[in-house]
């Protein structure tokens, strides 16, 4: 076994056991998170592991509370109602199911708006929730600290448009660092007077005054924002990608400046229908477009990634203990899709010692992604048998999961679905396979055959030792010991296994038994 392998399943590693069971973090297995925004209104709660949680609940109403306070300096009437009911519905669903108090947060439209303190009364008088209503720079960390809840210890600078402003945030080692805010909202822009080239103006000089605050920023660009995951959204249709999964998506400032041009020159309509964003959304994301363009050509990131976490995940996150935030929420996620799905609980970490000496130069990065595989190795078997390689390859690829680059997602989907399946071709996926490198295809084969081969070995007694594998790939053989209980174990179904797994290897297999 490798250094790197070793270390992950020594106590306190990276792979150490599960937190979401000590009662600190069984705390946070169902929180209530209400987000008033100044374009929509959104309850979400969050419930499972709590380093890498669940979507128990989530839903939203498009008020756009924001709309023509530039005129009018206060809330939308319309979107006022709106709001209120939302509220009232929401909080009256909290309390169904039996939830502690929801956290309430308000930004830029009830903080500016001469009536928003009164919106927060009315509120509290309806349903007794108070509305913490955060200023710009509050906003920004917030948001910040969502994207560390997906992404820990990344750095770059997050930016997070809403209905009314845009905030900017530097992250760096984990934490937050300078950030600001602008008035550079979609619903804000749209009433700005002198058209087009005023617009362009008025954008360009507020992104260089944000830019000079924050300084150099040429790392990676987390987009939050709804607007931001419409545009996303609108660079997968064009580019015809196949995984539509808006989490981790990757852009660069070249596909991106393709995609505004597409934007400008296309039908909103027809687009808005081909990319299933609602009309709400849609009439904004010309005016985000226009803020993104100037914003790229000034900050010159690195390169862009779409996050679907932000200011609620940053609120769940302000919550965690630091030992809980230190854990990665991929590894969490698994062990806790283990401990309440599979038929044997703990059952990975064993497979994952024994499948581990089949990649003696893989990275950091690679046996973490080794590691989950092995976690969800035997989440899936309720389903039906003639399905079941198929939903392991759905689930990964489309779980909502953090911490996973959409490749990761591929590789991971590949090698469970070779957990019950020899061939990859032929399934409904295919489009997906190009998303990793033909080697990438292979490793994730030897992966999935070496867990199906592993789980004969183990499945019957928890506690069998005495099967071990050893790779020599200068003499090209694959050898297999087995003594105890895991001789009685290799039948022949084991056996034919076996020999497929070194077949995807391209080595000998040698199988040496010890005497009973």
């Amino acid at each position: 076994m490798t250094k790197l392998a070793a270390t992950a399943l020594q106590a306190g590693g990276p792979f150490a056991r599960p937190l979401f069971d000590d009662p600190e973090s069984r705390d946070l297995s169902r929180v209530g998170v209400l987000d008033i925004g100044s374009n929509s209104v959104r309850l979400v709660v969050f419930d499972g592991a709590a380093r890498s949680p669940a979507y128990f609940y989530n839903e939203k109403l498009m008020c756009a509370l924001g709309a023509g306070m530039s005129e009018t300096g206060r809330l939308n009437p319309e979107g006022r109602k709106r709001a209120l009911a939302a509220i009232i519905r929401f909080q009256t669903l909290a309390n169904g199911l039996g939830m502690a108090p929801i956290s309430a947060v308000a930004t830029a439209a009830v903080r500016e708006a001469a009536d928003g303190a009164d919106f927060c009364a009315e509120v509290e008088a309806e349903t007794g929730l108070k509305i913490h209503v955060i200023d710009g720079e509050e906003e920004a960390r917030l948001s910040a600290q969502g994207v560390l809840l997906g992404w820990p210890g990344s750095y770059g600078l997050v930016c997070d448009i809403g209905g009314s402003s845009m905030e900017l945030a530097e992250i760096a080692r984990g934490h937050v660092g300078r950030r600001t805010t602008s008035p550079l909202g979609p619903l804000k822009l749209r009433d700005i007077p002198g058209g087009a080239e005023e617009r362009k103006d008025y954008i360009r000089k507020t992104i260089k005054a944000a830019a000079k605050v924050m300084g150099p920023q040429h790392d990676r660009l987390f987009l939050v924002g709804g607007s931001w995951r419409a545009i996303a959204r609108i660079d997968m249709d064009r580019l015809g990608y196949p995984l539509h999964v808006l989490h981790e998506y990757r852009m660069d400032a070249q596909s991106i400046a393709e995609t505004l041009t597409y934007i400008a020159k296309s039908d909103l309509d027809k687009l808005r229908s081909r990319c299933s964003i609602s009309s709400a959304r849609m009439s904004l994301v010309p005016y985000a477009a226009e803020v993104l363009g100037e914003l790229i050509g000034i900050i010159d990131p690195k390169d862009i990634a779409i996050s679907s976490y932000g200011i609620r995940e940053g609120l769940l996150y302000e919550q965690m203990p630091q030992r809980l935030r230190d854990r990665d929420p991929l590894i969490e996620a698994c062990y806790f899709a283990e401990a309440k799905d599979a038929r044997l609980p703990g059952f990975g970490r064993r497979l994952f010692a024994f499948v581990a000496p089949l990649f003696p130069t893989a990275n950091e990065a690679q046996i973490r992604i080794v590691k989950a595989a092995c976690l969800l190795n035997d989440v899936s078997w309720r389903a039906h048998p003639d399905y079941r390689a198929e939903t392991c390859f759905d689930n990964a690829t489309r779980a909502n999961l953090g911490g996973l680059k959409h490749a990761e997602r591929i590789f991971l989907g590949l090698a469970l679905l070779h957990r019950y399946r020899n061939k990859r071709e032929g399934t409904r996926f295919e489009d997906l396979y190009d998303l990793i490198e033909p080697e990438q295809r292979q490793e994730a084969e030897v992966l999935g055959k070496a867990m199906r081969f592993g789980s004969m070995l183990w499945m019957s007694d928890f506690s069998a030792t005495g099967a071990e594998m050893e790779l020599d790939t200068d003499a090209g053989i694959l050898t297999l010991r087995l003594s105890g209980t895991a001789r009685l174990l290799f039948g022949e179904v084991a056996e034919a296994r076996f020999k497929s797994l070194a077949s995807s290897l391209g080595v000998d297999p040698k199988v040496v038994k010890a005497e009973a």
